[in-house]
């Protein structure tokens, strides 16, 4: 097939899938890879806690479905965003291919032929981010979507939730922010967000009173407030001052911690209101810069009537390139194992440097933390624990250090 044929063909794919459900990609993918040549080709979603890689079409009551992230080929494609190509048993070959939105790991293409050279590969790379786009553009509006990325049934408080986050990885040439979140069926209080312009990266961690639907209720009201006054052009004291005032009217005696921060991309300022919750802490090179964003202790949001009404700070400080943030609620350094022995900050910090020293990305280190976290808790957690982290990197000649 030559290159304009190939093109033809991609033109054509989209043509076709503009009136097409979800459920109808795997098929129209098929049959493209039979035109290029190819013996099969398949799509694999990450499921939502990121443990398998489920076929699209997979029920949530297919338990024992998918390929295992931490023990197979294709896993090791996701968590690496890496191609890998191997003998399959059909005297052929099989690629995996990362399925990516942005720099935000969707799950895994693998494709079935009897030969593959350089040019075969690199359409097969096309096709996977064909099929990401039309898999994606469906998930707002498709239910298929997200229970093929479930093994169980979401509850109401999690559902709620989930339906207000970002995707998980967010990033530009400046920037990369990713968070992770658990018990991701059964979340109660947690959310966090993050959001880019060309200039700035706003990005918030939430912890709320409680585990239960008025939980998930004051978490998803603090994201709406948060981006309502976002969306408006405030600053940080404002969009404070929103949330503040809307749970005191809508859901009164609930409150939240929260931080709320703004990183300029362009000269590297990082600007942030701490709500009550724990500070976030400043990673330089290989090493915790000790209580760099530490500040007095100020009240939670939605207290109501009967609380000093004093003013919110708003903290600064100047961030190095290659600086990396973290944000976590106390469901982190509070996790407890069978003996009482906590995972402690030391060890949650130390864990995040060792992994981005060994050249993992953001993502997979926070996977990975995650998992460590379920291990030291024997897989029950007894609070919501929720992880933001996000580097500044910017290129050479942008302006940086500059105001």
């Amino acid at each position: 097939m030559e290159d304009a044929e190939f093109g033809a063909l991609l033109g054509a794919l989209l043509e076709e899938s503009h009136h097409l459900p979800v459920e109808g990609v795997p098929a129209l993918l098929s049959r493209a890879a039979q035109q290029l040549g190819l013996d099969e080709a398949n799509l694999y979603l990450a499921d939502v806690q990121q443990e398998r890689l489920m076929p699209l079409g997979t029920s949530a009551d297919d338990h024992g479905a998918g390929l295992l992230v931490d023990a197979t080929l294709p896993g090791w494609t996701y968590r690496t965003l890496s191609l890998q190509v191997a003998e399959n048993d059909q005297d052929g070959l099989t690629a995996w291919l990362p399925l990516m939105d942005g720099i935000e790991r969707v799950g895994v293409l693998g494709v079935r032929a009897r030969s593959l050279d350089t040019t075969m590969l690199g359409r097969c790379r096309a096709l996977a981010s064909l099929a990401t786009l039309l898999v994606v553009s469906r998930s707002l509006y498709s239910d298929t979507y997200l229970q093929v990325q479930r093994a169980r049934q979401m509850q109401l408080p999690a559902e709620m939730v989930w339906a207000f986050l970002p995707p998980r990885t967010v990033g530009t040439q400046q920037v990369t922010s990713s968070a992770v979140m658990e018990p991701a069926y059964d979340i109660g209080g947690d959310a966090f967000d993050h959001s880019l312009s060309d200039k700035v990266l706003h990005a918030t961690i939430i912890d709320a009173m409680g585990h239960d639907v008025a939980s998930g209720m004051a978490a998803a009201l603090a994201l709406a407030g948060c981006r309502v006054a976002r969306r408006a052009g405030s600053g940080l004291s404002e969009i404070v001052e929103t949330i503040d005032q809307a749970l005191a009217r809508w859901l009164p005696r609930r409150f939240i911690t929260a931080i709320f921060a703004h990183l300029d991309l362009i000269s590297g300022r990082l600007s942030w209101a701490n709500c009550g919750h724990p500070p976030p802490l400043l990673i330089r090179g290989q090493h915790v810069i000790t209580g760099a964003l530490e500040h007095h202790a100020e009240l939670p949001l939605g207290l109501g009537p009967g609380y000093p009404d004093v003013p919110r700070h708003i903290h600064q400080t100047q961030l190095e390139p290659g600086d990396r943030v973290l944000l976590h609620t106390d469901g982190v350094t509070d996790a407890r194992s069978g003996t009482g022995e906590v995972f402690g900050e030391e060890r949650f910090t130390d864990f995040i440097i060792r992994a981005t020293a060994a050249g993992e990305p953001a993502p997979e280190a926070l996977r990975r933390l995650l998992r460590a976290i379920l291990v030291h808790q024997h897989g029950r957690l007894d609070d919501d624990t929720t992880i933001l982290l996000f580097e500044w990197h910017p290129q050479p000649n942008t302006g940086v250090g500059t105001t």
